[in-house]
């Protein structure tokens, strides 16, 4: 099979046609303006949303296994949906029939996991066993699929090892869950999704560097674009873990607590990221404001529960007085380079997604739920992209240089497990330039 005479064009970076969002992008005449929506890097978010929701969307599937909760028919839909559109992303890529093979085994994976959730649910230790075995077999196929597909660019064994990764991270957030330890079944579950970003890296210089004509000879590896990825995981994670705890909210569910602070660390680390760009007092500012908009939304959910139709509308007018004074902020913040008004829209699409996904569950209409989910994650890539459009439009001498492709062959990379303030500055050097941010903004404002 030769799965380059296959080559089509790409219509896998067009999945996420993502608005501008009121980005107005400029920079100073003697800096070129570094670019956040290249091809490849168009790519490298494409495939950051598709294979991050993966795991988002095969945790909650396994632990609905687990509680034989009502909608886990419509989760494992909306996993398979996912599956769906990453086989055609290959296929895109690489030919229908590469893309044919890699949904058979992608969704052959899903279905050793559903093993091992039946496994544990009959307390079937020898079949337990057996789904492990089973994914470790699939391991090995599935490396050697990518190794062959990209050229040798990626090493089926280094694949292999960051796979296990994946397998080990989805398997222990599902133990630790049946378990009841649901602070560690949550923080496996963040690192499982953070963990997804550094497959997409790896994936997306591969794939752009084997196909330089069809990616314009673009790089997915750069500073903005690890910026903008960066940015589009902690808030695509801040939509999906709203979900869940909203969920468990209105359900009363024993792991309400521990998705709650799960949202929390999500919030706190957008924070600081917002601190280390803007200063200290914006990251206070930000956090404050956000807290203030999760709030909103648990209010809506405790009136919800009492059917306090009165106490949901105030919930809702306190979204609306929200929206307003956050896009004011963020607009100040990237001196107007992300509108007030777009931004305004954009948090209230939001605002609609959480609550339509939260509406539908709580009248057992799963399958709309489910829609809308998928909606309100995928769209968390807009801001993720206006955002780091603007920031590194605002300080372009710190996000213009090409960073080089020293990627390991693994597109597998090992990461920062601790899930501190700081995972997401990790990657590439990012602290560095962070520095050299806040130390750039401060002399601003020191001379205004």
């Amino acid at each position: 099979m030769n799965w380059k005479k296959g080559l089509v064009t790409i219509p896998l970076a067009a999945t996420l046609a993502i608005p501008s969002l009121g980005l107005n992008v400029y920079a100073d005449d003697h800096v070129e303006t570094p670019s956040v929506d290249t091809e490849a890097v168009e790519l490298r978010s494409s495939l950051d949303h598709l294979l991050s929701e993966h795991v988002y969307l095969a945790v909650e599937t396994m632990r609905k296994g687990a509680e034989g909760a009502a909608d886990f028919d419509q989760a494992a839909g909306a996993l398979n949906q996912n599956t769906e559109d990453l086989s055609a992303a290959i296929a895109s890529v690489y030919g229908e029939e590469a893309g044919d093979e890699f949904q058979e085994m992608w969704s052959s994976h899903i279905g050793f996991f559903v093993d091992y959730v039946k496994a544990t649910g009959a307390e079937d230790e020898a079949a337990k066993q057996e789904a492990l075995d089973n994914l470790g077999t699939y391991k090995k196929e599935f490396s050697q699929f990518l190794e062959d597909a990209t050229g040798e660019r990626l090493e089926a064994d280094a694949l292999a090892e960051g796979l296990q990764m994946h397998v080990d991270q989805l398997v222990g957030a599902f133990d630790a869950f049946v378990a009841g330890d649901y602070d560690k079944a949550y923080e496996y579950e963040r690192e499982a999704m953070s963990h997804m970003y550094m497959v997409s890296k790896g994936l997306s210089d591969a794939m752009s560097s084997q196909f330089p004509e069809k990616f314009n000879d673009t790089s997915a590896v750069t500073p903005a674009a690890d910026l903008r990825s960066d940015l589009s995981y902690l808030l695509s994670e801040h939509a999906g873990l709203a979900v869940v705890a909203m969920q468990n909210g209105i359900d009363g569910s024993e792991d309400f607590e521990a998705s709650a602070e799960a949202l929390s660390n999500n919030t706190e680390e957008l924070s600081n990221t917002i601190g280390s760009v803007y200063g200290e007092e914006a990251g206070e500012q930000f956090q404050e404001m956000w807290s203030d908009h999760i709030g909103h939304f648990v209010s809506y959910v405790k009136a919800t529960g009492a059917e306090d139709e009165q106490a949901k509308e105030q919930a809702l007018t306190a979204l609306e007085g929200y929206r307003a004074e956050f896009s004011s902020f963020i607009e100040t913040a990237t001196e107007g380079k992300v509108d007030a008004d777009v931004m305004s829209e954009g948090l209230q699409m939001h605002a609609n997604q959480l609550i339509g996904a939260f509406d539908s569950y709580a009248m057992e209409d799963y399958e709309a739920s489910y829609e809308e989910i998928r909606v309100a994650y995928e769209h968390m890539f807009n801001p993720g992209k206006a955002l780091s459009g603007a920031i590194s439009a605002q300080f372009p001498d710190k996000f213009s240089q090409e960073m080089p492709s020293d990627m390991p062959k693994t597109g597998l990379a090992p990461q920062d497990t601790g899930m501190n303030s700081t995972t997401w500055l990790a990657i590439g050097g990012m602290f560095a330039l962070i520095t050299a941010l806040v130390f750039h903004f401060r002399r601003q404002q020191q001379e205004q």
